[in-house]
């Protein structure tokens, strides 16, 4: 009989025997094909050399087994994915005694348990959860990637805890033979210019691996006579990745001879010269992909296409126009309606001096100076620049930021700009338009009424004093623009300066995230600005004083930071008036390792008023997010999930450099209220 049990193993068993005495003649645990389920593992068997493989559906509504795989490297301790069982395009790395090092993930403390077992029989992974009401799956998905998912009860599906590959395009030919990969706007594929889909029933599945065929057949491959006598010619691609398995030919001396050496031999589909290097592609083109403008590995690539995907002069001589006169009355009706709408919208525009490119607005400096009374009313000021309130002719109130120290040519800051235009999201402050006018430069962002969160966080004067639940609905906030910023857009955007100053409240106190994009900017400045800036030290990962390469991790460290003054209503570190260092993270994270009076660590205008739950959460997190090792931060994406709870979240470790604060202080004193009174009480507290 066949029975399927509480933890998803479907058994094919004797039906006299007992269900968990018998061996079973068959287990689907043994056979896991795409999905692996808690207590059940993928494997390689040393006596046997038999694999235990998780391979994908052929699409969607296939499941006959795909092209991508994932198993272990025999006697290795790591596992591999592979295309069509031959290339291999991603690595796990080796298990170091508790994660696989390329998993950062694992290292978050969640309700998953994992083993790695390496012995004289067998090495093998599998993964358990602690909690029971979770259910959780591994699975190698049609998309080449492998995915964690989380069902969710509520919303009845299932949600990602973390894929990889991270980038769609970085799975070995996704989109199949003569197929072209793009990040931008979302993963997608589709065929090389002069190239159709293979089968489109595949395609509309998302199936791509079949690829795509020639619309016209090579000048060398076809015996017409329609087409004798001509030359098939080359369709130059720039900011490609350039395929695999090229060719290389040596003897050429310039990209003349290397065009010729592809156009002498009929099985040549491409060629690439650079650096006085010809490379020949003699089959199928796999892996390619079209690359962002700021990608400095994009290279150029030469397609060889039949001469009539090529239109000349000649061949477009030949159109017959009907009906001549009606067709001009037409004309002229249309004419004079584009004319109409366009002398409407220049009169517009000319009211404010705008010209529109692409969506953003481009000003100019005099319409600039109008909108400020030339800069009259300063809302703020840092490293980047000074910013200053505007009125538009339309009444729309603005935020003018004049920009310092940018040294980059016209052509160079305008791609930057319209990149940072494109991303828009709720917890995003919006980019309205720019002004490049020799060294001036600025930029125009939606006003927010409310002002920067440290003017309520810090006690500013006539500021409003957020409530408990703003807070944390400010601090989610902040995490999805942070999240939506380093996951979701076509390239990762390191924001660099996380702090109160940087975080923008609207009319309803909804956060945005301000002055994303800018380190890219400021370029080789951006150092220097990080040292100036008032405060931002404060925030800073260690890894910019170590000097190792920045990543997002580097922004999750600042967010955790700020988390912190989100719960104290204070700067982590201040020096008081008998010049005592007061560091209120070392405090908090003592508490939260210690088990100690939470809501005593509160803001004290909130006078205890909170979930202590979410405090907890709040605090828990932000200590996960200082860690000295950014392996072992959480992304932001899962930041998101952890105050969203969807994802639980357990005591962290006390940082090694809050430790070491605490221990060269003498003494580190902290002001709290007092439950018992409105009066400021001063403890001592010595670790």
């Amino acid at each position: 009989m066949a029975v399927l049990l509480d933890d998803g193993n479907l058994k094919l068993i004797d039906g006299f025997g007992n269900i968990n005495s018998t061996t079973p003649i068959w287990q689907s645990f043994d056979n896991p094909t795409d999905t692996l389920l808690p207590g059940g593992k993928v494997s390689y068997n040393k006596i046997t050399k038999t694999v235990r493989l998780l391979t994908c559906w052929k699409n969607s509504e296939d499941p006959a087994p795909g092209p991508f795989s994932i198993g272990l490297r025999p006697n290795g301790k790591e596992y591999i994915i592979k295309w069509n069982q031959s290339k291999q395009y991603w690595t796990t790395g080796e298990w170091n005694g508790r994660s696989f090092s390329f998993v950062p993930d694992m290292n978050i403390k969640t309700v998953y348990d994992y083993n790695f077992v390496d012995n004289e029989n067998e090495s093998s992974f599998t993964f358990s959860v602690t909690n029971p009401a979770i259910i959780s799956r591994y699975t190698m998905d049609t998309t080449g990637q492998l995915k964690q998912l989380d069902w969710l009860d509520n919303a009845k599906q299932w949600n990602m805890f973390w894929a990889q590959p991270s980038q769609q395009c970085r799975v070995y030919a996704y989109c199949g033979a003569f197929g072209i990969c793009n990040e931008n706007p979302l993963p997608s594929c589709d065929c090389l210019p002069g190239f159709k889909h293979r089968s489109d029933e595949d395609w509309k599945l998302n199936d791509f691996s079949s690829g795509c065929v020639r619309e016209t057949k090579l000048q060398c491959e076809n015996n017409s006579t329609i087409n004798r006598g001509r030359r098939d010619k080359f369709l130059v691609m720039h900011q490609m990745r350039l395929p695999e398995n090229s060719e290389a030919v040596v003897k050429v001396g310039n990209v003349g001879e290397c065009e010729s050496a592809c156009l002498s031999n009929c099985s040549c589909t491409a060629y690439a010269y650079e650096s006085n290097s010809c490379s020949l592609w003699n089959s199928e083109l796999l892996n390619l992909q079209q690359l962002s403008a700021q990608d400095g590995s994009g290279r150029t690539l030469y397609l060889k296409l039949a001469a009539s995907e090529f239109s000349t002069p000649k061949e477009n001589k030949g159109i017959v126009i009907d009906a001549v006169l009606g067709s001009v009355a037409v004309a002229v009706v249309l004419i004079g309606l584009i004319w109409l709408v366009i002398w409407r919208r220049r009169r517009r525009l000319v009211g404010t001096g705008k010209s529109t490119e692409g969506s953003l607005v481009a000003f100019t400096y005099k319409d600039l100076q109008n909108a400020t009374k030339n800069f009259s009313v300063k809302l703020g000021g840092g490293g980047f620049g000074s910013v200053f309130k505007g009125t538009l002719s339309d009444s729309s109130v603005i935020a003018v930021k004049k920009l310092e120290s940018i040294s980059q040519g016209e052509k160079q800051f305008r791609t930057e700009v319209s990149t940072i235009g494109t991303i828009q999201h709720v917890n995003l402050v919006r980019l309205r338009g720019f002004c490049s006018e020799g060294n001036k430069k600025l930029l125009v962002y939606d006003y927010m009424p409310n002002g920067s969160l440290d003017a309520h966080l810090f006690e500013k004067e006539d500021a409003q004093v957020l409530d408990w639940k703003t807070r944390y609905q400010i601090a989610l906030g902040t995490a999805r623009g942070l999240a939506y910023l380093h996951e979701k857009c076509r390239d990762c955007i390191i924001h660099c300066d996380i702090k109160p100053e940087n975080i923008l409240l609207d009319a309803k106190l909804c956060p945005k995230v301000a002055d994303f994009g800018l380190a890219k900017l400021m370029g080789r400045d951006f150092s220097r600005v990080l040292t100036t800036m008032r405060g931002t030290r404060g925030y800073l990962a260690p890894e910019w004083i170590s000097g190792i390469a920045i990543t997002a991790k580097a922004d999750v460290y600042s967010y955790g930071m700020m988390l912190f003054e989100f719960v104290s209503g204070q700067r982590n570190s201040e020096r008081s008036a008998d010049g005592v260092t007061q560091f209120f993270p070392s405090w908090a994270a003592k508490v939260i390792v210690g088990g100690g009076d939470i809501l005593g660590l509160l803001d004290p205008r909130l006078k205890r008023i909170a979930d202590e739950e979410e405090v907890s959460r709040l605090c828990k997190i932000a200590c996960w997010c200082i860690q000295d090792d950014e392996n072992n931060r959480p992304s932001m994406g899962q930041v998101v999930q952890i105050l969203e709870g969807v994802l639980p979240v357990y005591l962290p470790p006390l940082p090694r450099a809050l430790q070491a604060f605490v221990d060269n202080q003498e003494h580190i004193v902290f002001f709290t209220e007092s439950p018992s009174s409105n009066q400021t009480s001063e403890k001592n507290a010595k670790f």
